[in-house]
Parts: structure tokens; sequence; C-alpha cells
């Protein structure tokens, strides 16, 4: 048996990030998978996710203190808001030597805060960034370590099917690279959103897309903007809560986040907009225009409803 065969490595948070990186894993026969999140313990929504883990070879544990009794590795994949609580709780039942790989998306400073915890309870702490969108690549996204460990985290879960490359011994080298990224990818996110919905309801879209298409010709905007609007309508509470530490990052290095406070605002807005625009029921690879037509109904039906 091998050291792969018997490693033991537990998802906390099972989310969409989770599920695919806990089903990859079953799948490969890494050896016990186990998952917890605060969901769990609510009957409410407990029996899907258990339904879910049940059918991918995911063991759904009862608690956090179940899950780090049996993990090797630790990985936390929850929302930016839940990473310190998630630490701090991991740690409190942590075994010695045990990994703690931290995938989401907070601040270089909010790294370092829970790389202490954890360390000081005699886990092993090694941040990750995650450099682009999980569901595209699932468990073979690129992410950058950081860490004193990281070296040897790296090489313990790449034979599993991680592509990782380690950025630096430092916790929140890998953190700051993936922040000042977020400042332009999710900044050009909302950008696409306010543009093209605005161009939509004054009918002049077709001119704005070909005088973007002009100044930059190497890229295709129709699908930029498709894959962008969408990522945004779809998860614009995660990307708000992400783009919130962004700019707790940019506050960190001395400038105010103008930008990323304001990219927030918008994806926050978004997310909002959801379940009045009726987003889920949009296909998955329908054209922005059919986010933005769902956009302006919703608008204009509030300020109907805001005139009688």
């Amino acid at each position: 048996m091998t050291q792969r065969d018997r490693l033991a490595i537990g998802l906390v948070g099972y989310g969409e990030v989770g599920k695919i990186l806990a089903s990859a894993l079953a799948e490969r026969k890494a050896g016990w998978i186990g998952a917890w999140d605060i969901l769990l313990a609510d009957p409410a929504t407990a029996a899907p996710m258990k339904a879910h883990a049940a059918r991918a070879g995911v063991d759904a544990t009862a608690s956090m203190a179940a899950l780090t009794a049996r993990a090797d590795v630790v990985i936390s994949a929850v929302t930016a808001s839940q990473a310190w609580s998630v630490a701090d709780e991991a740690a409190r039942t942590i075994r010695p030597g045990t990994w703690f790989l931290d995938l989401n998306s907070c601040s270089p400073g909010a790294k370092q805060r829970s790389s202490e915890r954890v360390d000081r309870a005699g886990g092993r702490y090694v941040e990750s960034a995650v450099m682009t969108t999980v569901p595209q690549y699932g468990i073979r996204v690129p992410m950058l370590l950081g860490g004193r460990d990281a070296a040897a985290l790296a090489a313990l879960l790449e034979p599993l099917g991680f592509s990782m490359e380690v950025a630096a011994e430092r916790v929140g080298v890998a953190s700051a690279i993936k922040m000042c990224r977020s400042v332009m990818i999710k900044g050009l996110e909302s950008l696409l959103v306010e543009s093209l919905t605005a161009a939509r309801a004054y009918g002049v879209e077709d001119r704005v897309l070909a005088s973007l298409h002009e100044t930059f010709p190497q890229l295709d905007w129709e699908k930029v903007a498709s894959y962008m609007v969408s990522r945004t309508a779809l998860h614009g509470k995660r990307r708000a809560e992400e783009m919130r530490e962004v700019a707790v990052t940019v506050r960190e290095a001395g400038l105010e986040p103008w930008m990323a406070s304001a990219t927030a605002e918008r994806q926050d807005w978004m997310a909002k907009q959801k379940d009045a625009a009726g987003f889920a029921q949009v296909p998955n690879d329908a054209n922005w225009r059919a986010y933005a037509d769902r956009l302006l109904r919703a608008i204009e039906a509030r300020r109907a409803s805001a005139a009688d």
C-alpha cells in the first residue's frame, strides 16, 4: 500500500468547488475522502448534500472535529468571509502534522493570520491562490502555493491530479498575486456588465462591441462578454466577497481601493438580481444578451412597481 492509498483528505465546504475536488479525488481512489459543511448540520439542507456525497463516494462527516480526527490533509474551500472562522475552528481539533490547504480568496494579511493560528495548533498551513475557474479545469485548476511546507504538500498532492506551483515560502505572496489579478479580472467582468447592459438598453451594443474590437482586435469580445457576464450573473455573491478581500489587499499596500470597492458593489448588485431576473434559467452557453435582457426587464418591472 502506497502513501497515496493511505491518504485521508477532508474538504471543508461542500459547495461547487468542494464537490468538484472531492468527486475527482474519489474517482482517483485517493484514499478516504471526507467533507464537512455547516449546511450538513441543517435539516433543511443536509439531505441533498449527503445524497450527493454518497453518490460521489465521499464521507459526509458530522462535524469539523470528526473531519480533523481522520484527515491527513484538510482543504478549506469556503467563501472569503468564512475563511478565518474555518481555520480557527479546525485549529481547535487539528492533529499535529496535519496539512491545512487554504484555497480561499483572502488578503495576504488574512492568510497570514490563519497560518499563525493553524501552525500554532500544530498543523501545517499552506496557502493556495486558485488562479482561474475551478469548474472549467476541475482538480487540475492552476494553483499557486505559499508557505514553508508548500513544496512538500505539492509533492504529495500532484500525483492525485492537482496542478500546483510554489510561489514562495512566505505566506501571503501567492494571495497577493491572486488578489491583484482580481482587480483586473473581476473589474473587467463588472465593467462589461455595466457597459453592455446600458448599451443594450440604448440599442447601441453592436457599435460598442465593434469599437472594442477595433481597439483590442486580438479579443473575441462576444465570447469574452458572454463568459464574464455569465460568471458574474451566477456567482456574484462569491465574487463580491472576494473583491472585498481584494479591497483589503489594496488597502494593506497603502492605496485606497476605489476600483476594487466599486467592483465589489457591482458584483453584489448582480447577486441580488439573480432570483428577480431568473439568471438560473438561462442556458449555460447563452450569449451575454440573454442576461442583459433579463436585467433590463427586472429593472423595468421595479420602475413600474415604484410608479404605481
